[in-house]
Protein backbone atom coordinates (compact mmCIF):
# COMPACT_ATOMS: atom_id res chain seq x y z
CA UNK A 1 0.00 0.00 0.00
CA UNK A 2 1.32 3.14 -0.86
CA UNK A 3 1.08 6.10 1.77
CA UNK A 4 -0.91 9.50 0.47
CA UNK A 5 0.44 11.64 -2.33
CA UNK A 6 -2.04 14.66 -1.41
CA UNK A 7 -2.97 16.51 1.91
CA UNK A 8 -6.45 14.90 0.54
CA UNK A 9 -5.34 11.89 0.12
CA UNK A 10 -3.76 11.71 3.92
CA UNK A 11 -7.62 12.57 5.26
CA UNK A 12 -9.18 10.14 3.21
CA UNK A 13 -6.59 7.41 4.75
CA UNK A 14 -7.37 8.60 8.23
CA UNK A 15 -10.81 8.18 7.77
CA UNK A 16 -10.46 4.68 5.77
CA UNK A 17 -8.57 3.49 8.38
CA UNK A 18 -10.36 4.39 11.52
CA UNK A 19 -13.77 3.35 9.09
CA UNK A 20 -11.98 -0.18 8.92
CA UNK A 21 -10.76 -0.97 12.54
CA UNK A 22 -13.84 0.57 13.98
CA UNK A 23 -16.32 -1.86 11.51
CA UNK A 24 -13.85 -4.50 12.93
CA UNK A 25 -14.14 -3.84 16.31
CA UNK A 26 -17.95 -3.53 16.13
CA UNK A 27 -17.55 -7.24 14.60
CA UNK A 28 -15.65 -8.34 17.05
CA UNK A 29 -16.35 -6.79 20.46
CA UNK A 30 -19.74 -5.52 19.55
CA UNK A 31 -20.58 -4.65 23.00
CA UNK A 32 -17.78 -2.31 23.24
CA UNK A 33 -18.72 -0.19 20.08
CA UNK A 34 -22.41 0.03 21.55
CA UNK A 35 -20.66 1.60 25.09
CA UNK A 36 -18.57 3.55 22.50
CA UNK A 37 -21.19 5.35 20.49
CA UNK A 38 -23.07 5.49 24.43
CA UNK A 39 -25.67 2.95 23.69
CA UNK A 40 -26.99 0.79 26.74
CA UNK A 41 -25.98 -2.61 26.42
CA UNK A 42 -28.18 -4.67 28.42
CA UNK A 43 -27.24 -8.05 30.35
CA UNK A 44 -29.64 -9.92 28.30
CA UNK A 45 -31.76 -9.11 24.98
CA UNK A 46 -35.47 -8.95 24.74
CA UNK A 47 -36.63 -11.09 22.24
CA UNK A 48 -37.22 -9.22 19.04
CA UNK A 49 -34.21 -7.04 19.73
CA UNK A 50 -31.86 -7.12 16.47
CA UNK A 51 -29.33 -4.77 17.77
CA UNK A 52 -26.71 -7.06 16.92
CA UNK A 53 -28.23 -7.89 13.85
CA UNK A 54 -28.09 -4.15 12.76
CA UNK A 55 -24.70 -3.41 14.43
CA UNK A 56 -23.07 -6.48 12.26
CA UNK A 57 -24.35 -5.50 9.33
CA UNK A 58 -23.01 -1.85 10.14
CA UNK A 59 -19.97 -2.70 11.29
CA UNK A 60 -19.85 -4.58 8.08
CA UNK A 61 -20.19 -1.98 5.94
CA UNK A 62 -17.86 0.70 7.48
CA UNK A 63 -14.99 -2.07 7.45
CA UNK A 64 -15.94 -2.08 3.42
CA UNK A 65 -16.16 1.33 3.42
CA UNK A 66 -12.38 1.73 4.93
CA UNK A 67 -11.04 -1.07 2.74
CA UNK A 68 -12.91 1.71 -0.48
CA UNK A 69 -11.56 4.51 1.17
CA UNK A 70 -8.11 3.25 1.04
CA UNK A 71 -8.24 2.14 -2.26
CA UNK A 72 -8.99 5.30 -3.42
CA UNK A 73 -5.76 6.80 -1.41
CA UNK A 74 -4.14 3.86 -2.88
CA UNK A 75 -5.19 5.45 -6.49
CA UNK A 76 -5.52 8.75 -5.55
CA UNK A 77 -8.90 8.72 -7.09
CA UNK A 78 -9.32 12.41 -6.70
CA UNK A 79 -13.12 12.95 -7.76
CA UNK A 80 -13.95 10.15 -5.22
CA UNK A 81 -12.59 12.97 -2.81
CA UNK A 82 -14.89 15.83 -3.91
CA UNK A 83 -17.66 13.07 -3.49
CA UNK A 84 -16.72 12.14 0.06
CA UNK A 85 -17.13 15.69 1.19
CA UNK A 86 -20.25 16.35 0.43
CA UNK A 87 -21.90 13.26 1.40
CA UNK A 88 -20.09 13.80 4.37
CA UNK A 89 -21.65 16.96 5.44
CA UNK A 90 -25.17 15.09 4.73
CA UNK A 91 -24.00 12.20 6.82
CA UNK A 92 -23.34 15.34 9.68
CA UNK A 93 -26.48 16.80 9.30
CA UNK A 94 -28.73 13.53 9.19
CA UNK A 95 -26.39 12.02 12.66
CA UNK A 96 -27.08 15.66 14.64
CA UNK A 97 -30.80 15.20 13.25
CA UNK A 98 -30.73 12.33 15.19
CA UNK A 99 -29.25 13.58 18.31
CA UNK A 100 -31.05 16.61 18.46
CA UNK A 101 -34.61 14.93 18.17
CA UNK A 102 -33.47 12.22 20.54
CA UNK A 103 -33.27 9.36 18.35
CA UNK A 104 -29.99 8.75 19.20
CA UNK A 105 -27.78 9.61 22.41
CA UNK A 106 -25.69 12.90 23.18
CA UNK A 107 -22.61 10.95 22.83
CA UNK A 108 -23.91 9.81 19.46
CA UNK A 109 -23.12 13.64 17.80
CA UNK A 110 -19.24 12.87 18.17
CA UNK A 111 -20.05 10.71 15.43
CA UNK A 112 -22.04 13.61 13.19
CA UNK A 113 -19.09 15.64 14.27
CA UNK A 114 -16.03 13.17 13.17
CA UNK A 115 -17.98 13.49 9.24
CA UNK A 116 -18.22 17.13 9.45
CA UNK A 117 -14.33 18.00 10.55
CA UNK A 118 -13.78 14.79 8.26
CA UNK A 119 -15.41 16.57 5.42
CA UNK A 120 -14.23 20.63 5.77
CA UNK A 121 -10.62 18.41 6.61
CA UNK A 122 -10.92 16.71 3.06
CA UNK A 123 -12.33 20.18 1.43
CA UNK A 124 -9.45 22.20 2.96
CA UNK A 125 -6.74 19.34 1.80
CA UNK A 126 -8.10 19.54 -2.07
CA UNK A 127 -8.07 23.12 -2.00
CA UNK A 128 -4.43 22.87 -0.52
CA UNK A 129 -3.69 20.32 -3.00
CA UNK A 130 -4.94 22.73 -6.07
CA UNK A 131 -3.29 25.94 -4.76
CA UNK A 132 0.13 23.59 -4.94
CA UNK A 133 -0.78 22.14 -8.14
CA UNK A 134 -0.98 25.79 -9.63
CA UNK A 135 1.66 26.99 -7.88
CA UNK A 136 3.50 24.43 -10.19
CA UNK A 137 2.02 24.50 -13.09
CA UNK A 138 0.25 21.23 -13.25
CA UNK A 139 -3.30 20.30 -13.99
CA UNK A 140 -6.54 20.34 -11.59
CA UNK A 141 -6.49 16.50 -11.36
CA UNK A 142 -2.83 15.97 -10.85
CA UNK A 143 -0.83 15.97 -7.73
CA UNK A 144 1.76 17.81 -7.82
CA UNK A 145 5.36 16.51 -5.70
CA UNK A 146 7.96 13.70 -6.73
CA UNK A 147 5.07 11.66 -8.15
CA UNK A 148 2.89 13.27 -9.80
CA UNK A 149 -0.11 10.90 -10.72
CA UNK A 150 -3.43 11.97 -12.98
CA UNK A 151 -6.58 11.15 -11.16
CA UNK A 152 -8.22 9.68 -14.74
CA UNK A 153 -4.62 7.54 -15.24
CA UNK A 154 -4.23 6.33 -11.80
CA UNK A 155 -6.92 3.01 -12.02
CA UNK A 156 -5.15 2.24 -15.43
Amino acid sequence: MRLPRSGAGWTIAVFGLLALLLGALGLIWPETQLRLLGFEVPAERAPGDYTGTFLTASSMASFNMGVYYLLAVATEWRPFYRFTVWFRLVTFTVFSIAVLSDVAPNRFFGVAAWEGLGAVATAAGLWWDARRAAGSGAADDTVAGPDPVPATDAVH
